[in-house]
């Protein structure tokens, strides 16, 4: 082959990057007629990343004057970029090889979940005022080990190796929102009874908070800054607030204008804590400066004017992932302020209860539950193809559950019996906790060639 000549590989990654980088630019028309002679599969997604192949082609051309204002930042090891590559062939197990391990029952729907940040404990919450802290290695521990060796253990190895290490009774309504402290043994939960409160879980004689925040309404959502020194609240109220965690000191913005006209469903801060998001009932997603506690952008109605359930920041920050009634979900860039990628085929058209999607630990999978099927959705983060969905409902029945590996409660193996109302993903493995008006909270992993 002489020098020059494109394999036909090279030449269909070329192809696909002109069709990605029109789409970048605005010219969608121009993509999809390309896209009809070209045929891709799958699906191209808008990506700047010619115009940075081209850029460093232009560095390298003889005699020509070094380009300013070019970054040489290299893309992350994991987490979605679609800057860099938007073929990434990953290894990671899609959500329709995930295997329930373990169910956990509280006396009321299961709500709200939070997953600590080394990924070895789990938090659950539920409309019955309660929460409980699971350890994940107790979890994978328990479903692995027969049922006939776990008969023989006495009642002090039974509770040593309980995968519920705490049960906490400290509020009075229904727990809507938990989260671990990112660098504390501290759990922080928001609930209907007006409060947020602090726990010191790692003391196992402690049941009741030893810090609280009295709110003015009913608590829908929380999030902790990366440092754990503030954290943010929402409430039924449109009023987002900012609490100093020591001094319980309370911060809202200076302008009436920046907040929102509804109820605030979600709110997230990026990973440095330099910015943060908020999804409302009025159907906007906003954007804000994490230092200045102003709003600096606004995506008005984000889904088409229905309710914005969930917002969740991509590793790197350059991303927003959202969800809405509208059961669609969304890939937001920020540098443009607009969709780059909709991950359609959840549900009916429009979902009756709030719901969350999120990425997988590396970011190559979005993961959605559909309300109208009972199912987990997974689609390939980087160009929206569908993969195989997991069922989440009764019907479910796994081959691991047959064989007796596991301790779990009669239709563990059947999967939930109600609406799946929040899901949640290990960040650091392969590992699924989905919470249902069951009363359950299912944890699901993947556990490879065992």
């Amino acid at each position: 082959m002489s020098e020059g000549t494109l394999t036909v590989r090279e030449r269909d990654v070329m192809y696909r990057m002109i069709i990605s980088q029109l789409l970048h630019d605005g010219y969608h028309e121009s993509a999809q007629l390309l896209s009809k002679v070209i045929q891709p599969v799958p699906d191209c997604p808008p990506s700047n990343r010619l115009q940075k192949v081209v850029q460093l082609g232009l560095r390298a051309e003889p005699n020509r004057k070094p380009l300013t204002q070019y970054s040489d930042t290299v893309a992350p090891a994991s987490g979605i970029d679609l800057d860099f590559d938007t073929e990434v062939q990953t290894n990671e197990p899609e959500a329709a090889m995930y295997e329930t391990c373990y169910v956990t029952s509280h006396k009321g729907a299961c709500r709200a979940a939070a997953w600590s940040s080394d990924g070895q404990l789990i938090a659950t919450a539920s409309a019955d005022a309660s929460i409980k802290v699971l350890d994940v290695e107790r979890m994978l521990a328990k479903s692995a080990t027969p049922a006939a060796i776990q008969a023989m253990e006495n009642q002090q190895q039974s509770v040593e190796s309980h995968p519920v290490i705490r049960t906490l009774y400290d509020h009075t309504d229904e727990v809507t929102a938990v989260e671990f402290h990112p660098t504390s043994p501290i759990l922080v939960s928001g609930s209907k009874d007006y409060t947020v409160k602090f726990f010191q879980f790692s003391k196992s004689t402690v049941k009741k908070a030893f810090r609280i925040i009295h709110e003015v309404e009913k608590v829908k959502c929380l999030a902790l800054h990366p440092t754990g020194d503030y954290i943010l609240i929402g409430t039924k109220h449109p009023t987002l607030r900012l609490y100093d965690v020591n001094s319980l000191q309370c911060f809202v913005s200076s302008n009436p204008q920046d907040q929102h006209k509804g109820s605030i469903l979600s709110v997230k801060y990026n990973k440095t804590g330099n910015m943060y998001a908020t999804g409302s009932k009025d159907g906007d997603i906003k954007l804000w400066d994490g230092v200045s506690n102003r709003c600096i952008n606004t995506f008005y109605k984000a889904h088409g004017g229905e309710p914005v359930c969930s917002v969740q920041f991509s590793k790197n920050g350059k991303y927003i992932l959202s969800s809405g009634k509208d059961s669609l979900v969304k890939l937001w860039e920020l540098s443009t302020s607009r969709t780059l990628i909709t991950y359609t085929g959840a549900g009916s058209d429009k979902q009756k209860h709030r719901n969350n999607p999120v990425f997988n630990h590396t970011e190559d999978y979005v993961l959605f539950p559909d309300e109208k099927t009972t199912s987990l959705c997974c689609w390939d983060s980087r160009n929206a193809e569908r993969n195989k969905l997991l069922s989440l409902g009764k019907s479910q029945i796994y081959q691991f559950s047959l064989m007796g590996m596991g301790q779990m409660d009669q239709e563990s193996g059947e999967g939930h019996n109600g609406v799946v109302r929040f899901i949640l993903h290990s960040p650091t493995g392969p590992g699924l906790l989905t919470c249902s008006d069951d009363f359950r909270a299912r944890f699901w992993y993947y556990r490879g060639g065992d």
